[in-house]
């Protein structure tokens, strides 16, 4: 089914392209061609980014607050807990600088001709900025706001920043309550998630047409001089992937892990392989279990605990996607993000790798949400969901890959206990 999804989303974005360049090349701007796009593809588009943008906030507090309180066990594992925890922090934040710099760099996004842009954005639907963070603060104000006073109204007004401090607070208030009537207000989110991630799935499933709406939307419009950025963007992406893999892994294995990078990639095959023919780290995570213990040889408590949390709340991966797609957007659109704007982006694509869900497309609603806080054009999701599943796949394989390097790295000092026994107090 995933694979069969896939290939009629490729195929929408296929049929969506080509139509879109054939009806500018033979219609031009005519005023059929502009009826057509303005009263039946753009529509069906914004319905598609709509029900996305549905179902963001909910993902947001029930994921972001359940992979918070997963770390529960940090009390009882004390020292294991606190290293993953830094760790995770330390390289997700590495990973989403790496993406961000390449970005900066390369531009990807820079090369569309400015009367183009301009007359893209002057089409861009009123309704798709609708709930843009209209002021960006700067400074100490930045902080103080990421702290809601009220947390309905932070809902209400989609400030997004605020929310997923929220739902941050709330997941350490669950793992600090030791009560059933906390456990069962844990299992109540876990509904919800399991709710939203249900609903999400069948969302995703229209993706295909709403990836042909929104690819001939834009391309009936501009023509085929879109596609050099959407290749700019997919090498940016694979060379930020590749850096984090290869390079930032291999240190951290090497040097605080202690083990041979040779030997840890050699170890993980089977993993890596599996996470990227399902794009899904929770599906791979017993894969992952099995290499860890069998062919890196590392304590099972340590690997069971830093695998079971990295599958939700490690997928720097995600997190470096997210970053490069935002900016990325940012620039296709001639949005200029101030400095203040993208240290914001950054914090939420560090957060959005702890929160995100650990299947196939489930960092697109993060990455539509940002959009919509920083005042980038939501339409331009069309084209990344047009070639997502290939980098799903590659960024699926470099969370599986981080959470295997993050088990390397805390496990060593730590004892070996015999099969069955628990993880000594501290």
């Amino acid at each position: 089914m995933r694979d069969d999804l896939s290939l009629r989303m490729l195929t929408g974005l296929a049929v969506g392209t080509i139509a879109g360049v054939t009806a500018h090349a033979v219609a031009g701007e005519s005023p059929a061609l502009e009826a057509f796009v303005a009263d039946v593809t753009a529509p069906l588009g914004q319905i598609f980014l709509r029900l996305l943008f549905m179902l963001v906030l909910p993902l947001v507090v029930s994921s972001l607050a359940l992979g918070v309180a997963g770390l529960g066990d940090v009390r009882q594992l004390g020292r294991i807990g606190l290293k993953t925890l830094a760790y995770t922090v330390v390289v997700s934040t590495i990973a989403v600088l790496i993406g961000v710099g390449l970005v900066n760099a390369l531009r990807p996004g820079a090369g569309l001709a400015p009367e183009l842009r301009e007359r893209l954005l002057a089409r861009t639907s009123s309704a798709a900025l609708a709930g843009v963070a209209a002021e960006q603060s700067a400074g100490i104000d930045f902080v103080v706001k990421l702290v809601p006073s009220n947390v309905f109204r932070a809902l209400a007004d989609g400030d997004v920043l605020a929310v997923m401090v929220f739902a941050l607070v709330l997941g350490i208030g669950l793992t600090l309550t030791p009560t059933p009537a906390a456990r069962s207000f844990e299992r109540a989110l876990e509904g919800l998630y399991d709710v939203v991630m249900r609903l999400l799935g069948l969302v995703i499933r229209l993706a295909p047409a709403g990836v042909a709406c929104l690819l001939f939307t834009t391309t009936a419009r501009l023509g085929y001089e879109i596609l050099w950025q959407l290749g700019a963007y997919v090498a940016v992406v694979l060379l930020a992937l590749s850096i984090q893999q290869f390079v930032v892994y291999s240190i951290s294995v090497g040097w605080l892990g202690g083990m041979s990078p040779l030997k840890f990639f050699r170890g993980i095959r089977a993993a890596m392989l599996t996470a990227f023919s399902t794009a899904s780290s929770n599906a791979t995570l017993p894969t992952a279990l099995l290499v860890a213990e069998e062919e890196l040889g590392l304590p099972s408590h340590v690997s069971r605990f830093v695998l079971t949390i990295g599958s939700t709340a490690n997928q720097n991966g995600t997190a470096l996607f997210e970053g490069v797609t935002v900016l990325f957007l940012a620039q296709f659109y001639g949005v200029e993000l101030s400095f203040a704007q993208q240290v914001a982006v950054a914090f939420i694509c560090i957060l959005g790798g702890i929160g995100t869900a650990g299947v196939p497309a489930g960092s697109i609603p993060v990455v539509a949400m940002i959009l919509g806080t920083v005042g980038v054009p939501p339409e331009g999701i069309g084209m990344i969901l047009g070639v997502d599943r290939l980098l799903d796949m590659c960024r699926t394989t470099l969370n599986v890959t981080g959470d295997l390097a993050a088990a390397v790295v805390v496990a060593r000092g730590e004892p070996m206990l015999p099969r069955g026994a628990a993880a000594p107090a501290d």
